[in-house]
């Protein structure tokens, strides 16, 4: 397999030949190694497929050179790069299996490099995109095909959530897909990986995956109260010792952002595509550990609880436990996410 490996005349003047070279399972729109040098282990990915490639090369790039600032990275080092052949040299971490409170470490690792940018980075990556009133009209069609009245309030509470979002306060580097695996738990503490999405936003749109249930993942979690209030709490910590400052934002506007896109129902390749929302009365279907409705019940059930009595989207929490009941009257089969991390 070394034979293939894309280590040009570059990256072996700068880090020496690669010796033995194993390919790691990755998605397909990157190659990925572990390959021996002279004085260190490394990994070498390659970003591959689609016109957006060069985009997601660089994306990732610049997120780890602007999370590997602060004095405790939580991203392997960026050794050596080939723009070339789309190519970064990293450092290599040795994974191992999470405990049962992994939210906890993996929140507070997240904070931190969420606070490696600030105002001063803007335009290094682009800007984190919300939810669209597209989006909030795919979820009104969706709650009539489930026959769950709209009570006329909706309406205008989803158009301004969506306002909200759009100009939501934040510098924050967000990862993009920070799932199940794409975080390592190693000796030092949690490192997280694949950046190909980076971009620049609130903080609080990848908090909310621990509630949401990983909502751009194939890997969905369902955490126990106590443990979603002590991540969110060392998300908070860390990101006040990192900035000085509270983390700005609401968590429930974040989480009903999340409810609204029927893009986080499927993989990244199928997305921007149909409007997936309109396929759940008709059928289902299964994306890694969950399916679609089953998913969806998951964060209706989840926006519900956060909105009741909220003074900006109580309508969607009434319409959005309807619209729960609604879909396991019509699938009583469905159950609920898993609790544990593959």
């Amino acid at each position: 397999m070394w034979q293939r490996l894309p280590f040009g005349d570059g990256l072996r003047a700068e880090l020496g030949t690669p010796g033995r070279a194993r390919r790691l399972g990755s998605s397909p729109r990157s190659r990925v190694w572990r390959v021996a040098l002279p004085d260190a282990t490394v990994v070498v990915k390659q970003v591959v497929g689609g016109p957006d490639a060069d985009e997601r090369y660089a994306r990732e790039v610049t997120a780890l050179r602007l999370a590997a600032r602060g004095e405790a990275s939580v991203v392997p080092a960026l050794l050596g790069t080939d723009p070339g052949e789309r190519v970064l040299v990293l450092e290599h971490m040795e994974h191992r299996p999470p405990g049962g409170d992994w939210i906890v470490g993996y929140a507070d690792a997240l904070a931190r490099l969420h606070a490696a940018a600030g105002p001063e980075d803007a335009g290094a990556l682009p800007r984190w995109r919300g939810p669209t009133r597209a989006d909030a009209d795919a979820f009104l069609r969706l709650a009539g095909a489930l026959d769950v009245p709209v009570a006329p309030r909706v309406t205008g509470e989803l158009y301004e959530l969506v306002e909200r979002l759009g100009r939501a306060e934040g510098h924050a580097l967000l990862h993009g897909d920070p799932c199940p695996g794409n975080d390592l738990h190693t000796p030092a503490g949690v490192r997280f990986i694949d950046f190909e999405q980076a971009s620049l936003g609130n903080g609080l749109t990848e908090l909310a995956y621990l509630r949401i249930g990983f909502p751009t993942c194939w890997c969905v979690t369902s955490a126990a109260e106590p443990l979603l209030r002590r991540a969110e709490g060392a998300y908070r910590a860390a990101w006040r010792a990192a900035t000085g400052s509270e983390a700005p934002g609401d968590l429930a506007d974040a989480c009903a952002g999340w409810l609204l896109r029927g893009d986080a129902l499927v993989e990244r390749a199928r997305r921007e595509g149909p409007d997936h929302l309109a396929r759940i009365p008709r059928r289902d279907w299964t994306w890694g550990t969950a399916t679609a409705r089953q998913r969806l019940v998951h964060r209706l059930g989840v926006v519900a609880r956060m909105t009741a009595g909220h003074d900006s989207l109580g309508g969607l929490g009434g319409l959005g436990s309807a619209m729960r009941r609604s879909m396991l009257a019509r699938w009583p089969g469905l159950g609920p996410v898993p609790e544990g991390r593959p």
